[in-house]
């Protein structure tokens, strides 16, 4: 008896112990309260996220427990700050997933992503938490409640009714089934462009090969064969390597090669195949919004966005569609024919020759590339030049904090503060490729902004996330254009989390509508080919020297190169978005045949045997962009027709900096954003900015 005793004994204390051990179990003792990095491991994340469901239900018993009648404060409020520690983990986990995953985290994942479904599904069906936030809901305008908090409790409530809280009998049991097995389904879609995408490797070793390629794109090729153990030059699916290559190779049948590598991922057969899952999340996606009474997926999640429906998502996409019509061929047209003067006889041009004629041609016709540019847009100048137009639009100022803990050496941690010394936010950047890590470029938080009981503000944890240009042996980190402007967007929805001043966590930072959210991100774009700005930052990593005022007029006058062809390529994606996501029946057939089927109004080039995009369209299939996609060119109408106010009053106005803001920075989802953005601007958008900015004639 004694052993059995001694054993429960020694088995409590071993469990007491281990959770002790782990760092998501107790308040953060970090900087700002920042998760600590440097104590995660692996092995704690699934104990955490189960305690924190547990946790969760627990509070949400609480709630259904109370028999008072259902108010703002004894309902809504506490539904709003619960879960905290299920929030916390899976925050971690899911940016680390994107960040810096290994194959134990995906296996991880797909132990926790069921588990997480079925707690979602038992939150959002409870039907005795439901009817407490519908008796809430219908009396909130009659309760005094103020404006954010009208707002929450309708967020609260359409969030309630978009996850099958409405639905009677067996219909939850289907909509349980097909949720959970959506969020399977984008998880290995996922999972799969990864693998797919670390899986191809093109390693050259006779330096003839190279022919074409600058110096810096050579160098940057023998550390990543460094990198791997490997002789010679290498070259993958990366931004940074694949873009370079694409441009200046001048072997054809390499480009050709890194081509089809890039066009065929996850369509090609084998293990990370994504054709199927493709047909299944459109078809479960269909089957959703089918149970929720609504014929598509896109009727179903266009009804709450700017957007309102499809048929104004068609009709922007098709405006644009004319507008750009001649722009679009004749880029075209220069580039196919500038390549036939260039080899002197006729070719049959095909979609890897487009960067690379393209480069030629814009050399040709504006002496500006990326190798003249490069050498003034250093990393750690162009970072100063970024938060630096934060400074003098918004009064903040970064300050590196070591202290922070971070989750890679690559990855560093600022202090934000306003012009008052008041802390504003923690931002992180993380800025080159790596193995665990995803492609593309996003910003994320580690906790959004909300107040506290007390009103204290507790400020947001923000990253942006890149895979941009690493140094060499011989150089630093030395950015193209085109990730410079990359830079900007992503920080702009940083910015967008950052300065945020709410009340409630739900309503806070980018969590606005999607065809909204991209505002903030591309206005700052327009910075880019500003000389003001430039002027601030531009400086030769070597020498010293500002960027000369030629070389500036030369990108500015560049600005619109290939902009018909850029905008034809956008509106090529959100075609294909909206026809996986109005179809009405379930698709069966040949994807490939699909996607050509709703490109083919776009398509400028020849399409290829076995290309295909859909199986990588990350955004849509495994994103928060389904039937969302035009939300690009939505915020593209927005950000043209908002910076024209900047060039009327200056591009570093105070004024008009203070007014966006105030309406559209700080304000989260607290009112409809086009209310927000007539605020700002005086008048609601066309596309005649857009339109002007690019050079199109309507």
């Amino acid at each position: 008896m004694k052993k059995i005793f001694f054993s429960i004994l020694l088995f409590i204390t071993v469990i007491t112990t281990m959770q002790a051990q782990n760092p998501f179990f107790s308040a953060y003792k970090t900087p700002h309260g920042t998760p600590p990095f440097d104590k995660i491991k692996n092995a704690h994340y699934e104990p955490a996220v189960d305690k924190g469901i547990k946790d969760h239900a627990a509070e949400i018993d609480k709630i259904v427990m109370i028999k008072a009648v259902p108010t703002f404060e004894n309902t809504i409020l506490p539904f709003e700050k619960s879960g905290d520690l299920l929030t916390r983990v899976a925050s971690v986990f899911f940016n680390m997933l994107s960040a810096e995953s290994d194959d134990e985290m995906l296996e991880i994942a797909q132990r926790i992503q069921p588990k997480l479904s079925a707690h979602s599904n038992d939150v959002n069906l409870n039907e005795g938490l439901f009817q407490k936030i519908k008796v809430v809901y219908d009396k909130r305008l009659d309760s005094g409640l103020n404006p954010e908090q009208i707002r929450l409790v309708e967020k609260i409530y359409q969030g309630f009714e978009s996850r099958g809280a409405t639905l009677t009998g067996k219909d939850r049991d289907t909509y349980k089934e097909l949720s959970s097995r959506l969020n399977q389904l984008t998880l290995d879609f996922g999972q799969n462009a990864l693998k797919e995408s670390n899986k191809f490797e093109m390693i050259i070793t006779d330096e003839a090969d190279l022919a074409g390629l600058p110096q810096s794109v050579k160098d940057a090729a023998v550390v990543k064969a460094k990198s791997k153990d490997k002789e010679g030059w290498m070259f993958d699916l990366s931004a940074p390597s694949y873009i370079a290559f694409m441009k200046y190779s001048s072997r054809r049948d390499l480009r050709q090669k890194l081509y089809m590598a890039y066009a065929t991922k996850c369509v090609s057969g084998g293990e990370f195949d994504n054709q199927e899952n493709v047909k299944e999340i459109a078809k479960t996606r269909m089957q959703i919004a089918n149970l929720l009474g609504y014929p598509d997926y896109a009727t179903f999640v266009l009804r709450d966005k700017m957007a309102k429906d499809k048929e104004h998502v068609f009709d922007l996409l098709n405006k644009l569609y004319d507008a750009y019509a001649t722009a679009a061929h004749s880029d075209v047209k220069q580039v196919e024919g500038y390549a036939v003067g260039f080899e002197g006889k006729a070719i049959d041009f095909q979609p890897w020759d487009w960067s690379y004629y393209s480069e030629k041609l814009q050399d040709t016709k504006y002496s500006v590339n990326d190798e003249m540019v490069r050498p003034y847009f250093e990393l750690e100048n162009v970072k100063k030049g970024v938060f630096g137009l934060a400074t003098s639009l918004y009064g903040i100022t970064f300050k590196k904090n070591t202290q922070i803990p971070v989750y890679h050496s690559e990855v560093e941690a600022f202090d934000v503060v306003d012009d008052k010394g008041n802390f504003v936010a923690v931002l992180f950047t993380d800025f080159h490729p790596r193995e665990g890590k995803r492609q593309g470029a996003w910003m994320t938080e580690f906790k959004g902004q909300y107040k506290e009981k007390d009103g204290k503000d507790s400020r947001p944890h923000v990253s942006i996330v890149m895979n941009f240009t690493r140094p060499t042996e011989t150089e630093p980190a030395l950015l193209t254009f085109d990730e410079v402007e990359t830079f900007l967007h992503e920080f702009g929805h940083a910015l967008h989390g950052m300065l945020t001043e709410c009340t409630y966590e739900t309503l806070s930072g980018t969590n606005v509508e999607h065809d909204f959210v991209e505002l903030p991100s591309q206005i700052m774009e327009n910075w880019l080919t500003e000389k003001e700005y430039l002027d601030g930052f531009a400086i030769h990593y070597k020498t010293g020297e500002k960027i000369p005022a030629d070389l500036v007029q030369k990108l500015v006058d560049a600005a619109n190169y290939n902009a018909g062809y850029g905008c034809y390529r956008q509106l090529s994606f959100g075609f294909l978005d909206m026809a996986w996501h109005t179809l009405n029946q379930p698709y069966t057939g040949d994807v490939i045949a699909f996607e050509r089927n709703a490109m083919d109004k776009t398509a400028l080039l020849p399409t290829v045997d076995g290309a295909c995009m859909s199986t990588s369209f990350g955004h849509i299939f495994s994103g928060g962009y389904a039937a969302g996609y035009y939300g690009y060119k939505w915020a593209e109408v927005l950000d043209a027709d908002a910076f024209a106010l900047f060039k009327e009053t200056g591009i570093f106005n105070k004024e008009t900096a203070r007014s966006f803001q105030e309406n559209i920075l700080q304000k989260g989802n607290t009112a409809d954003p086009m209310s927000l953005y007539v605020k700002f601007r005086g008048q609601e958008p066309t596309i005649d900015a857009l339109l002007e900015r690019n050079g199109v004639k309507k």
